[in-house]
């Protein structure tokens, strides 16, 4: 959402951006959706006149329906942008039989065909839509914004030895190491050129470690060392950190970085591979996280489900697995003779590279503005 509020401001459209914090998931759940109600359509009627109303689903309880009341009031007209369902995410918590899951889902269905306009984030979602609620949209694909990009060799020495002060992941394996090295890294003392180091280990951006990658290095594969960097946060984010203690891992490093804002994108440009565990609710939406690491010509391993062929493609700028096992087969294949530039995981960045995928900016306007009549 913050994306489409950035394009609208940058056609000199004004925008009024609004949200509210989600409370827990059992909290009284209609009282708080009479409390939202409320205020966000106090919210609402208190902006000037608006001649649309951009509403991001999920969350739509209750906000389609508050949106649309809005909208019959100031004469605006309404535009959804499906990024999921929101029944389906309910029903992780509570099951698909749960009567607040089928309300959920009957609301929506209904108050979602009295909008004007709705884009969406996948084909496979624009056909269910249409199958299931009668709903005509429009496929606007998730695009990276123009900052994710492949991280200059400058760049990433200046993060790495940032990064190093903090995490001794990052932190150079020599014992007599030069002052500006880092464990990726290092500044020629007389021509100022930074390099990679020599025997650097292999940078995987993630959300779980490998224990079978250790195993094949033990087993005498000629694989690189591996930094896995998971990134996020959560309220288990310590648990987990307490588990990453206390395993015994000899050639892979875990690091939980707090990364500012700037510093993310930075990251995934300079990373080796990215591997994705998102799985959606609904098999139709699609991971932001690999959005962004394609953006930066970022390789992927990403577990399968049902549209995901619609962004990763198999064995051409990423690779797919179901299980950990298959995971680990490929991170051993991708990584054999790092970090040489043969191989599949090369292969990977320069067919992304070569892609010349369109920018976020570039395809707002070739889907969103036309529907708004092209004002400027």
């Amino acid at each position: 959402m913050q994306y489409h509020a950035l394009a609208l401001a940058r056609h000199g459209h004004e925008v009024a951006l609004l949200g509210y914090l989600l409370g827990p998931k059992l909290f009284q759940y209609v009282l708080k959706v009479l409390v939202q109600s409320v205020q966000l359509l106090y919210t609402l009627l208190r902006l000037d006149q608006p001649s649309y109303i951009l509403l991001q689903n999920p969350p739509g309880l209750p906000s389609i329906a508050v949106a649309w009341v809005a909208g019959l009031w100031w004469g605006s007209k309404l535009i959804i942008d499906w990024h999921n369902y929101g029944y389906t995410i309910m029903s992780l918590s509570h099951g698909r039989s749960h009567p607040l899951v089928l309300v959920a889902k009957w609301y929506e269905k209904l108050f979602g065909r009295l909008s004007d306009y709705n884009l969406c984030v996948t084909d496979a979602m624009r056909k269910d839509l249409w199958v299931n609620f009668k709903i005509k949209a429009v496929t606007l694909y998730d695009k990276p914004a123009s900052y994710f990009k492949e991280t200059p060799l400058d760049l990433q020495h200046n993060l790495y030895m940032k990064l190093a002060k903090d995490y001794e992941p990052f932190k150079p394996r020599a014992v007599n190491a030069s002052a500006d090295r880092s464990a990726f890294t290092e500044r020629d003392g007389k021509s100022g050129d930074v390099l990679k180091a020599r025997g650097r280990p292999a940078l995987l951006i993630s959300s779980t470690s490998w224990t079978d990658y250790e195993r094949f290095i033990k087993e005498g594969a000629k694989l690189p060392a591996l930094v896995c960097v998971i990134t996020g946060k959560g309220p288990l984010k310590d648990y987990y950190n307490g588990l990453i203690q206390k395993l015994d891992l000899k050639h892979i490093q875990i690091c939980t970085p707090w990364l500012e804002a700037e510093d993310y994108p930075l990251l995934l440009g300079s990373a080796d591979l990215g591997v994705c565990l998102h799985k959606s609710s609904s098999g139709l939406d699609l991971p932001m996280k690999v959005v962004d690491m394609f953006g930066c010509c970022l390789p992927v391993c990403a577990i399968h489900f049902e549209c995901l062929h619609e962004l990763v493609k198999h064995n051409e700028n990423g690779l797919i697995f179901r299980d950990s096992q298959e995971l680990a087969e490929q991170l051993k294949m991708l990584f054999l003779d790092f970090p040489t530039l043969e191989g599949k995981l090369h292969s990977f960045r320069e067919n992304l590279r070569a892609s010349q995928q369109l920018r976020w900016d570039q395809s707002w306007d070739q889907i969103v503005l036309p529907l708004l009549g092209n004002k400027e």
